[in-house]
């Protein structure tokens, strides 16, 4: 060390600089609730703002005298290759960085203000944080730096190949896309295409079962993204289970919307898709009497088509399943903040009319919901390391995204998400009906997944409220996704049971008994008591020459590209 440096003047002179970054952090922060953003003025905690600045600058002092050997915290991934370490600089500007996000998010918290405005706030700190990591720059990556010595510069040419691919598909690559065709190596569950419309084909799938229980069961997957999120693989996929299980099953293949089918509404999403399936499988089975399932926002359609056909004093449908499905979007999670009066009337009046709302804005507001993990994370790695990302079937499907009608979507955010229509009796009339869930007096499987960040637990556990039949509640370990397809051969997670359903999920989940692995045989359980009994398999696809076999499974439709 240099004897004739003054270090405590230098120490002196960094604190003071610290405090000009602390202030004009603050005012940048309060500053944002009077431009554009339209949020309310913000104010602080007194006590809350003076210990953070107390711990941000102790903690900045002493990665000051720790000089250029302090290093990040080793439980950020981001940072934990060796490189980083053996890197002083990289090391220190990756510390600096992880200081300033912790707090930059506690002066998130420590605002005063409504609780949509700190989470929109904390979102956006967040976002803020994830892009300018030091891991995301060459200049400051201090793997891709090493990788592009080791390499002899080939990880930057193949950086640059890979983000010129991702240019022309227009999204950044989260796996090898060429390893999958759908229908070949995913969506191979053996069946054929018994009808379709304007918006959707009607898969009838092959029975692997001597005999069928005689009420068919119908599968309304979501809209927004593909089916075969539940034909992947025939290892888990629960398709196949049903199928296996005895169940003669059809699924909804919606169409990827293109520029007909820009005028479409919701009302026509229910009308000429959910109820059209419904009858279709009745039709084509010869019962009076069909079984259905919704997962996500297919839940959100069959719930509304079983409130219109009570309307109209039908009941066509003998049990409902419901998957992570919002009735009920009282909790909606970290979604609420994209959703404002300011913001739905924009899309209103943008595609409210006619117009499509395209796939990838809908992919990339996904995305950005866990942004390290599914946005940062491939730049680093498609770009600056110049890897090319394994074939992983999920993110596959996770890549292929579809098209929304403007008119159904701009309908969808205002009367769910905005004003939460749905579940106000007779506010809403939907196909020439009044919407009331009380008289939707069927048997329900509700099933919610515990990590959930797309219908989180108490928004899916809502739906309990408002359906007045038998039901049963059950919540699994994990996400949106993984929570769902947990095949019972994989013996992974858990699931929870309680009979009783109090007013709260918190007053249920503390009576609920954790049981190991999947819920899909606890369902299976309870979905034979509403089957029927069993009779003969069909030994053909449809039923006459009304309805014959138009395609093999997967069809056409699933197969086109947003």
């Amino acid at each position: 060390m240099n004897s004739d440096v003054d270090w405590s003047a230098q120490a002196r002179q960094f604190q003071e600089n610290l405090g000009k970054q602390w202030s004009q952090a603050l005012q940048s922060l309060q500053q944002a609730g009077t431009t554009g953003s339209k949020l309310p003025s913000l104010g602080f905690s007194t006590g809350k703002l003076q210990a953070l600045q107390e711990a941000y600058l102790r903690e900045a002092t002493e990665l000051w005298n720790q000089g250029l050997g302090g290093g990040p915290t080793p439980s950020d991934k981001r940072f934990a290759n060796d490189a980083w370490s053996r890197n002083p600089v990289a090391a220190f500007s990756a510390a600096v960085y992880l200081l300033n996000a912790r707090t930059l998010l506690g002066l998130a918290e420590a605002v005063d203000t409504d609780v949509k405005t700190k989470a929109r706030l904390r979102f956006a700190v967040e976002q803020w944080m994830a892009a300018s990591a030091p891991s995301n720059f060459m200049a400051l990556n201090a793997e891709a730096q090493q990788k592009a010595v080791e390499t002899k510069g080939e990880s930057i040419a193949r950086g640059m190949q890979n983000l010129l691919a991702d240019l022309q598909q227009g999204h950044v690559s989260m796996t090898d896309e060429s390893a999958f065709e759908v229908g070949t190596n995913v969506a191979t569950t053996e069946g054929a295409v018994v009808f379709e419309n304007e918006l959707f084909q009607l898969i009838e799938y092959k029975p692997l079962t001597r005999q069928v229980y005689e009420r068919p069961f119908l599968v309304v997957p979501p809209c927004i993204n593909k089916f075969y999120i539940l034909d992947l693989q025939p290892e888990n996929s629960l398709i196949r289970y049903l199928v296996e299980q005895g169940h003669r099953t059809f699924v909804v293949s919606w169409r990827n919307p293109d520029d007909s089918l820009e005028g479409k509404s919701w009302d026509d999403y229910i009308e000429d898709a959910a109820l059209k399936a419904i009858e279709v499988v009745q039709d084509l089975s010869g019962q009076k009497k069909i079984n259905a399932l919704g997962f996500c926002v297919g839940g959100t359609i069959l719930g509304t088509a079983l409130a219109v056909l009570a309307a109209r004093g039908e009941k066509p449908v003998a049990s409902a399943t419901f998957l992570t499905t919002f009735l009920d979007f009282s909790e909606t999670g970290v979604l609420d903040v994209f959703i404002d009066e300011s913001a739905v009337k924009y899309r209103e009046m943008q595609i409210g009319q006619k117009g499509l709302l395209k796939g990838q804005d809908l992919a990339s507001t996904f995305s950005f919901l866990r942004p390290n993990d599914l946005v940062w994370n491939y730049v680093v790695g498609n770009y600056l390391k110049g890897e090319t990302p394994p074939p992983f079937d999920l993110l596959y499907w996770n890549s292929d995204s579809t098209n929304l009608p403007g008119p159904m979507y701009a309908w969808y955010l205002r009367n769910t998400y905005l004003e939460n229509n749905l579940v106000k009796p007779g506010k809403l009339k939907v196909c020439g009906e009044k919407i009331d869930f009380g008289k939707v007096d069927i048997p329900v499987y509700i099933y919610g997944s515990r990590e959930d960040h797309i219908v989180p637990i108490a928004g899916a556990y809502a739906t309990v409220k408002h359906l007045p039949g038998k039901k049963r509640f059950v919540m699994g370990a994990s996400g949106h996704i993984a929570g769902v397809i947990n095949p019972p051969s994989k013996n992974k997670r858990s699931h929870w049971t309680n009979d009783k359903l109090p007013g709260t999920y918190d007053a249920w989940f503390e009576g609920a008994k954790e049981h190991p692995g999947s819920w899909w045989p606890d369902w299976a359980n309870w979905l034979k008591g509403h089957a029927g009994k069993q009779v003969a398999a069909p030994k053909t696809y449809g039923k006459g020459s009304k309805y014959k076999a138009i395609e093999p499974a997967p069809g056409r439709y699933v197969k086109a590209r947003a």
